[in-house]
């Protein structure tokens, strides 16, 4: 078990399940691997079998991964350990690329030495009038077994575990359950995009079966599954968020990273669960937050207030509201500016950027070939307007987003324009005639042939070359790096290499920027953002010590799935409404991006909307802190390194 000091050092506040918080899932990983395996050392020192629940999805991918090196390098047996595994899509055919048969066996089961007839996966392929029976069967072998010793869980962006859905009771058993639209659509990348094409039933391991182990570990990462963990770690119990039924086991832990965890209290309002050091970044935060609770202005605040909502230490430290409310008035209004790239001959102490130099170079990192415009579409088109040389580096080729119909309409274009005008060239007609003929026979999720993933490629690097002509750059200044982590021709990409990093600092020595954006956007739901964003931070480590970096400054954007708490924010730039309207006409350059996307996610939202509506969000947090009211607002925080 991983050390109860190591977890918490007594119970925290308002949380009724322990949770343990990584500052990473790389970390929170290796801590619940070697809990795992130090179960099954124990168990095969007790000369018995170590009975394993697993899960799927990506949150315990890195835990395999884990096993699999602790098993290469330390030589962790798996002999003794028997798994019985959550869930699998109804129907589906255990060969079938989204088989979580195939999963387990690609993941952790190929990998070690677990005897094939020690893992359990349900049957998707069990006709419908022998399923009632396989489920009992399926929970017969648990008990015959000896119960489960170990439960590992993911958990929904609707707060399922295993495909126990909302609505699902206490004492459901293994059983058949038909999917909420939501989980079927964080499922669509997966199935080639297409939500028609993802199961609409699945067999699941019952909540009462997945209570009756001995022990229960849940894993979450990243921002979009925060909401679900607070509920479910500090609110009442419910089958509208099946994670919260945990909170009745009396051996359970949630491990989160910092992002999964930054809606619980102890993380949004640390001052009401602990003694907090109250620094100019916790008062700003405890104030906001008070202010944006109360619906009141910053600068309405009163004693009352402060001492009615837990704030009382403030106020002994730093004594009257009023004081208070001036000083983080004065951060807030500190950080709006309309010149990113500084304001020239103007006394910038009290601004987020230098005034000099005047004009500098600027590097736009975008992970897609859209998260430039998305992002920071205005904040783009500010610093071209105001005579900074603007570079963009498009560090992925977003090939897989992009449609097999529009690769198809992009193909038989070229072909009918050779046609037309007469261009002869057997090897361009092969290679266009072999992509059709490949997706006209692609299999459901069949990874793109390289010709199909080169046309793809393309497509995304024409709409960016459009977006950098509707903002006003040359061409020369947009970088495509195409890193080669990204590559794979599927979701799942490769780890970070040394030459992804060579190339990001390669890009950087080579212009010498005087500001860097970076998309800091962790919520990205396939971890694109989050690869990049390392690249580009071990770039930054082996350049730090050339003069030139001296003087660059580094910017973190977030995109279409979250944005930054108002109190982290260093520098906003608002956005007039001609302005917010360039920027749409900028999206819409990536038509491959509209009108159904491959990967929507759960968010039937088109990126434009996202992107309108959390800069128009930003700028209402303002407003009701008591500043002037824009119509929206980009926002960033510097990065130091």
């Amino acid at each position: 078990m991983i050390q109860q000091t190591q977890i918490i050092r007594e119970p925290i506040a308002y949380e009724k399940i322990p949770t343990r918080i990584f500052q990473n899932a790389a970390d929170a990983s290796k801590a619940v691997a070697r809990e795992i395996a130090d179960l099954i050392i124990q168990r095969q020192k007790e000369g018995k079998n170590a009975v394993l629940g697993l899960a799927t999805g990506s949150s315990p991918k890195t835990v395999y991964a884990e096993l699999i090196r602790i098993h290469n390098e330390e030589g962790l047996s798996f002999k003794n350990v028997i798994s019985f595994n959550l869930d699998e899509y109804y129907p589906m055919q255990p060969d079938a690329v989204q088989s979580y048969w195939r999963f387990m066996k690609e993941q952790l089961f190929d990998h070690v030495d677990i005897p094939e007839g020690n893992y359990h996966i349900p049957d998707g392929t069990i006709s419908t009038q022998m399923l009632a029976q396989h489920c009992e069967e399926y929970e017969q072998k648990m008990e015959e077994a000896g119960g489960l010793d170990f439960q590992l869980l993911g958990i929904g962006g609707n707060g399922h575990i295993g495909f126990n859905e909302p609505g699902s009771l206490a004492n459901s058993k293994t059983r058949l359950m038909m999917l909420d639209h939501s989980t079927r659509a964080a499922a669509k990348s997966d199935f080639g995009g297409e939500l028609t094409k993802v199961p609409k039933k699945a067999i699941t391991m019952g909540v009462s079966k997945v209570l009756s182990a001995k022990r229960i570990v849940l894993l979450a990462w990243g921002e979009r599954k925060a909401p679900k963990i607070a509920e479910a770690v500090e609110g009442k119990v419910t089958e509208q968020n099946p994670a919260s039924y945990i909170q009745q086991h009396p051996n359970s832990l949630f491990v989160v990273d910092e992002a999964a965890a930054s809606e619980l209290k102890r993380m949004k309002a640390p001052w009401l669960v602990e003694d907090v050091e109250w620094n100019g970044q916790m008062v700003k935060k405890a104030v906001t937050s008070l202010s944006l609770n109360l619906s009141k202005p910053v600068l309405k605040l009163t004693n009352k207030d402060y001492n009615d909502n837990g704030l009382s230490d403030l106020l002994a430290l730093h004594g009257q509201a009023y004081d208070i409310n001036i000083d983080v008035f004065n951060q807030l209004q500190n950080t709006i500016t309309g010149w990113p790239g500084g304001k020239p001959k103007a006394d910038d102490t009290n601004r987020p950027e230098r005034a000099l130099p005047a004009k500098k170079r600027c590097l736009i990192f975008s992970p897609h070939p859209d998260d430039d415009i998305i992002s920071m579409g205005g904040t783009f088109q500010r610093l071209v307007d105001q005579g900074h040389e603007v570079h963009v580096a498009y560090q992925t080729s977003g090939n897989i987003a992009v449609a097999d119909e529009e690769a198809h309409r992009f193909l038989e274009f070229v072909i009918d324009y050779n046609e037309k005008f007469g261009v002869e060239s057997d090897q361009t007609i092969e290679n266009y005639k072999k992509a059709i003929d490949f997706l006209d026979n692609k299999k459901d999720s069949e990874i793109d042939s390289e010709e199909v993933r080169m046309v793809k490629g393309l497509i995304r690097r024409g709409e960016a070359k459009a977006t950098c002509r509707h903002v006003g750059i040359p061409a020369e200044n947009a970088h495509f790096l195409d890193l080669p982590f990204y590559e794979t021709g599927k979701v799942q990409k490769n780890p970070i290499g040394e030459e992804d990093i060579n190339i990001v600092a390669d890009l950087i020595e080579k212009i010498k920027p005087h500001q860097i954006y970076a998309a800091g956007d962790l919520a990205d739901p396939h971890g694109t953002h989050k690869v990049c964003l390392d690249a580009i931070f071990e770039a930054l480590k082996k350049l730090k010590p050339k003069n030139f970096m001296k003087d660059c400054w580094v910017w973190l954007y977030r995109g279409a799935w979250a944005e930054w708490d108002i109190h982290e924010i260093q520098m906003a730039v608002p956005m007039s409404p001609d302005q917010v309207l360039e920027k749409r006409m900028g999206i819409f350059k990536h038509q491959s991006q509209k009108d159904g996307v491959v990967f929507q996610g759960s968010d039937a939202r088109e990126f434009w909307q996202r992107a309108e509506e959390r800069n128009a969000g930003t700028a209402g947090l303002y407003n009701q802190l008591g500043l002037a009211e824009y119509e929206a607002m980009e926002a960033f925080v510097r990065y130091y390194f």
